[in-house]
């Protein structure tokens, strides 16, 4: 009879195991590891047999920890320099054709080609980030970006631009903010107050609290502030006039945390974030294009979208109002927390910028309902040729796996819910047993964490902008 408790604690030994390795590799090496695209940099032991049983069910096939545990081993003693390695791919690869190698090293050297092994690699001085406004998703923002700095090479964050003159408690206040979130949880790090230098000192990164309500008066120069990449995530300026105010000498990009309007260029990370060369104010668009958009360009170019509606059940947000009040748009004036809300969403125009190929093709509406985070986007399409409920479901599993796509489109098979999605990290996931296909014709369901997964797609897109673009295994 199988001993599941032993098995249990065999993996439990061996995911101990791991986490000082994870660490040494991530904080001293620069190499992120990660299982099916989540970093296992930082995580408990048990979040770690968590991942990868989850991967099991997405790849179908079991992932052994002694295997995982001797690659990770191997690739710690090969000396490589900047990178991130997917281990639970190269894991399934090791399954399928570890038999032709004499031993695990033999086959992990196989797979990393040169560009890894460049210990040179990486610019002389890392670039400056600063947060302009401190609310959702720049808090959200500001806990990823610590946990991505590593060694440092690239950038590290070193502002946050508050509006407002800030009062006697202000610092202690937003150090709080930052520590307890409703949402999000409790930050995972050390974060200490120096009210005489206006800082948070956060896992060992002084970050300097500025306030300020004008962008043009912020003189980053004062502040020891060199090669800044400046992001506004307050939402007051999304045109380029407005960004513009941030540019000067010292600032080499503004990204904008919302949908730019007029020039501005709306990227979503994954599809279009060559764009990043069109100039030095860019927006990362709205959090549904950034859900939408990379499972809608995946089912056009296989599958051919004729025209299709994109329904939004999204969360309650900050321009709502708690009780009944005055809005601008009459019917966000109810009580967010009470009512289902009829509203407008841009989405379906925005992603027509970013796929052009479906100008045209795509309606959208929104409902904004009483929950405080994640939401749900139902893509209703049609198609240019028939396609069987398992074809369609198949292909979007495989994209989520194996695609250039796969950070951004999740898949699961659980009968899941909303609360299941907090702190995705992918920019949305396609729900496969709510998918529903009628020969030219599908329903597919999109979950997303609006904040979470958002402000993921930020963070890879500031990451390129640092120069972050690390050689990457993906299988």
């Amino acid at each position: 009879m199988k001993d599941f408790y032993s098995e249990w604690l065999d993996q439990d030994i061996l995911a101990h195991q791991m986490v000082p390795v994870i660490g040494e590799l991530w904080n001293r090496q620069g190499i992120e590891i990660k299982v099916f695209g989540k970093s296992l940099v930082d995580e408990t032991p048990l979040a770690i047999i968590e991942i990868v049983r989850r991967a099991n069910l997405i790849c179908e096939k079991e992932l052994p920890f002694t295997v995982l545990k001797e690659l990770l081993d191997t690739i710690s003693s090969m000396g490589l320099g900047l990178c991130k390695i997917d281990i639970g791919k190269m894991l399934v690869r090791y399954q399928d054709n570890g038999d032709r190698f004499q031993s695990p090293r033999q086959f992990v050297r196989n797979e990393l080609s040169e560009e890894f092994f460049n210990t040179e690699w990486g610019p002389e001085k890392p670039k400056d980030v600063v947060l302009f406004g401190f609310g959702r998703i720049g808090r959200v923002l500001m806990r990823l970006l610590i946990q991505s700095t590593g060694p440092g090479r690239f950038f590290r964050l070193r502002a946050v631009v508050i509006r407002g003159e800030g009062g006697e408690d202000d610092i202690e206040k937003r150090a709080e903010l930052m520590r307890h979130d409703s949402i999000h949880g409790e930050f995972s790090g050390i974060i200490e107050e120096d009210i005489e230098n206006s800082q948070l000192i956060i896992n060992g990164n002084c970050v300097k609290l500025i306030f300020c309500d004008n962008p043009a008066d912020v003189d980053y120069n004062a502040h020891g502030l060199q090669d800044v990449v400046v992001v506004d995530n307050t939402g007051k300026w999304k045109d380029k006039d407005g960004l513009s105010q941030h540019l000067r000498e010292g600032v080499s990009h503004v990204v904008l945390t919302a949908p730019g309007k007029g020039e501005v260029p709306n990227i979503v990370f994954g599809i279009n974030d060559e764009k990043i060369e069109d100039g030095p104010i860019l927006s990362c668009a709205s959090c549904t294009t950034n859900a939408v958009a990379p499972v809608l360009k995946v089912l056009s170019d296989q599958f051919g979208i004729v025209h299709g509606h994109l329904e939004t059940i999204h969360s309650y947000t900050n321009d709502q109002n708690l009780l009944d009040n005055y809005h601008k748009t009459s019917r966000r004036g109810r009580a967010a927390p009470l009512n289902m809300v009829i509203t407008t969403t841009g989405a379906a125009s925005a992603v027509a910028k970013v796929i052009p190929e479906l100008k045209g093709k795509l309606t959208g509406k929104s409902i904004r309902v009483p929950t405080p985070n994640v939401s749900l986007a139902i893509l209703n399409l049609s198609f240019s040729r028939e396609v069987s409920l398992e074809e369609l479901n198949d292909f979007l599993r495989q994209t989520a796996l194996y695609s250039k796509h796969h950070k951004q489109v999740g898949y699961t098979k659980y009968p899941v819910v909303s609360s299941d999605f907090e702190h995705s990290i992918y920019s949305g996931v396609v729900d496969s047993q709510a998918t529903i296909v009628h020969e030219k014709h599908a329903i597919i369901y999109v979950w997303y964490d609006n904040e979470f997964g958002y402000s993921h797609q930020v963070k890879r897109l500031v990451r390129k902008l640092c120069g972050d673009d690390v050689p990457e295994y993906t299988g």
